[in-house]
């Protein structure tokens, strides 16, 4: 059954940053670039760090793990560099009326 919670305002996270939010029982990493919000699980799928403390690539839609260097594409969870191999779960995220909503499923 899907979780779907507002976490923030979208004025709350600064463009090319990213946040931890709990959803349900999962811990998901919301990015803002420019007015787009984008979700992902927050732990690396390499090792178990937090990507919300990674650096976000906003030009390619990317975020970084601040550990070992793994970047991941924020439209799909795909691996775009080593050491991790694996993706990292999608989540829906949408702005309505100025707030962060994310959808887990």
């Amino acid at each position: 059954m899907p979780t779907t919670t507002r976490v923030a305002k979208l004025d709350d996270i600064e463009p090319g940053t990213a946040k931890s939010f709990e959803v349900g029982r999962v811990r998901v990493c919301v990015v803002r670039i420019g007015d787009d919000v984008y979700a992902v699980n927050d732990r690396c799928s390499h090792e178990d760090y937090s990507l919300s403390d990674g650096e976000v690539w906003e030009d390619e839609r990317e975020i970084e793990c601040w550990k070992h260097g793994s970047t991941f594409s924020l439209e799909t969870g795909e691996p775009q560099s080593l050491p991790a191999t694996k993706p990292v779960p999608v989540y829906e995220a949408r702005v309505e009326d100025g707030e962060i909503v994310v959808e887990v499923r």
